[in-house]
């Protein structure tokens, strides 16, 4: 059975942290998939339930069992459902079904489900540097990286906060914030991150929820019109600077036949669509509910909720107008994303005015306070 099953055999549904919980991020970086491969250039680094870590050599190949029971590892049956993994030298790269990462810090494949999950848990800044290069431009004005930095961070520790019950802080995709390892890393990015070093924007001594989308094309939003959440500083601002953004006008169309099949997926009764009009309108001019009439009677959706039915990226904003109707829906509108909080493409052009970081991020989240993490009130709950 050779090294590899002496060691595994003795895991369990472990995680290895770094050396400082407190300042690390539990990432999810992957869940539903079949198979990840883990590499490293001088080995991998595998901790049993008791005793040193085991170097291994890689590459590591994790299925999981017919069973969907335990992992199998390198054609390799395990009596485990959890491996945890770190490069000898620190990076490794990790592969999924269809995405390859290059991350540091530790890495736990688990079965959960029909499939699998990966975790990274991974120190706070260095999950920062992996969220800037994929959420903003690498080549936009310093003090823009700057911003996108104090977000990330704020929002992570958000999150982390948030969610002490669950197995991760946060998800490494558009539902949280993009995450890719080491994937767009550069000099750039890399001073707007040591520059902002564990810089926090907050409210009331604790981290906020640090919402942010690319156009606003208009005010922003009350984060009340888009989540019910009654938070004092995501209150909708004036935002005249991104207006060179790519989607501050846009036209686009749907079928109408995909909706219907998408709300009877979610178990909604409804009949061949009619019509599909605005039915109320927050006070910054987005559509907050629409009236589909049909052939089985009417239903009033959010305005959101549309966006999620049909595509976020195929219906980019709620700032929206019904051009036509036919078998496919025609709409124009305006603004990318739900506009709460702050404006990527409005943060860029106040970065090139010559506005500092801080004064983009307490225009944009009203009442707020930067700090130091160090120095945050401790929070109990977060709203």
């Amino acid at each position: 059975m050779g090294l590899l099953v002496t060691v595994c055999s003795l895991l369990t549904v472990l995680f290895v942290a770094p050396a400082s919980a407190a300042d690390s991020i539990r990432v999810l970086l992957m869940q539903d998939v079949q198979r990840v491969v883990f590499s490293a250039e001088d080995g991998l680094l595998v901790r049993p339930l008791a005793g040193e870590e085991r170097l291994l050599p890689g590459p590591l190949v994790v299925t999981i069992g017919d069973d969907r029971a335990e992992l199998v590892v390198n054609g390799d049956r395990l009596q485990a459902q959890s491996l945890t993994v770190r490069g000898q030298e620190g990076d490794m790269t990790v592969a999924g079904d269809s995405a390859s990462l290059s991350v540091s810090g530790v890495l736990q494949v688990m079965v959960r489900g029909k499939g699998l999950a990966l975790l990274n848990q991974v120190d706070l800044e260095e999950y920062v540097k992996g969220v800037v290069p994929a959420e903003m431009h690498a080549g936009w004005h310093p003090e823009a990286l700057k911003v996108q930095a104090v977000v990330a961070r704020t929002y992570a520790l958000y999150q982390r906060l948030a969610n002490r019950e669950r197995e991760y802080d946060v998800a490494a995709g558009t539902q949280d914030q993009v995450y890719r390892g080491r994937q767009g890393l550069d000099q750039r990015v890399q001073q707007a991150v040591e520059s902002t070093r564990g810089l926090v924007l907050t409210y009331g001594g604790g981290p906020v929820l640090a919402a942010f989308s690319s156009t606003a094309a208009g005010p922003t939003e009350d984060a009340m019109n888009v989540w019910s959440k009654d938070l004092p500083y995501l209150k909708g601002v004036d935002c005249p600077f991104d207006a060179e953004s790519p989607y501050y006008q846009w036209r686009i169309s749907f079928k109408l036949q995909d909706l219907e099949d998408k709300l009877r997926r979610e178990g909604i009764v409804i009949g061949p669509i009619a019509t599909l009009t605005p039915f109320a309108y927050s006070q910054a001019g987005r559509v907050t509910k629409i009236r589909l009439l049909h052939a089985r009677g009417e239903l009033i959706l959010r305005g959101e909720d549309l966006r999620r039915l049909v595509g976020y990226t195929v219906i980019p904003s709620t700032q929206f107008e019904v051009e036509e109707i036919g078998e496919s829906v025609v709409l124009s509108g305006r603004g990318a994303g739900h506009a709460v909080g702050l404006c990527q493409w409005g943060a860029k052009e106040m970065a090139d005015l010559g506005y500092p970081f801080t004064t983009i991020l307490t225009y944009y989240y009203p009442g707020t306070e930067i700090k130091h993490l160090r120095l945050l009130t401790p929070v109990l709950s977060i709203p």
